[in-house]
């Protein structure tokens, strides 16, 4: 199938829904057989539309993929500005998982699908739905990264992002901890370990081994290699937040 050789690693639950749809759109021709109308994407509820082929929390690389893409042009799109240094980063993202060629078909794709418009509730009701608690993080934080890419973090694609983190079901302490390895605020190491300045020593070491295995690269496995690179960014800032508050702190 031409679109499972281009988003590489084989697909499930994205194949539906509005994810598929969005994607069909852009290949010129709809990955089922019958296609999602406008109206349908927006009144999507994956608690009632979900295909019984299309199990949940065993989501493909694919799958996450598809998503991080339909996502990523939502993102971009936020601040009515295209710029060259997010369309690099998903490039560069995309080629260490699937290789040079397949990137620059998934690049042709963003740039189909910056031209749609995307019902980002019902998109991410549809990854709260099937997508694990783990590979929802890396998703957030693969968003972050674009929100940022070009250098000026702009207060419409944050707020996007925000609302995403929000409505693919992150906990407000989810959203705060990966937020702050994005953003300067003065109790950041503290924010990061989910935690706040009044902890105990105790309570801080009790922090960071929750959060070490919370971010452990090893949660996000079964979407590859470079995924899990990725997601080891996450649990070396959860080093750094805690290296540094034992530093201010003098703990051993």
């Amino acid at each position: 199938m031409k679109y499972a050789k281009w988003i590489g690693g084989g697909l499930g639950w994205a194949l539906g829904g509005p994810i598929g749809a969005l994607l069909g759109f852009a290949f010129g021709a709809m990955v089922e057989d019958k296609s999602l109308s406008t109206t349908e994407q927006k009144n999507y509820d994956p608690r009632r539309d979900a295909s019984p082929q299309y199990q949940r929390h065993q989501t493909r690389q694919g799958d996450f993929s598809s998503a991080l893409l339909v996502l990523s042009a939502a993102v971009m799109k936020a601040d009515g500005r295209h710029m060259k240094s997010e369309l690099d980063y998903i490039r560069e993202t995309f080629r260490k998982q699937f290789g040079e060629a397949i990137a620059a078909e998934q690049i042709g794709i963003l740039k189909e699908l910056l031209n749609k418009d995307i019902p980002v509730k019902q998109i991410c009701d549809q990854i709260k739905y099937y997508m694990e608690h783990p590979m929802r993080l890396q998703l957030i934080h693969y968003l972050y990264n674009i929100a940022k890419a070009d250098g000026n973090v702009d207060k419409s694609e944050v707020e996007l992002v925000d609302r995403i983190a929000y409505y693919i079901g992150l906990s407000q302490a989810d959203r705060d901890s990966i937020k702050a390895m994005f953003y300067a605020s003065t109790d950041k190491s503290y924010t990061i370990l989910e935690i706040t300045p009044e902890a105990t020593d105790e309570e801080v070491k009790k922090a960071f081994r929750k959060m070490a295995m919370k971010y452990h690269p090893d949660k996000v496995r079964d979407l590859g290699e470079s995924h899990q690179k990725a997601a080891q960014d996450k649990f070396i800032e959860v080093q750094k937040a805690y290296e540094l508050i034992c530093k201010e702190r003098g703990m051993k």
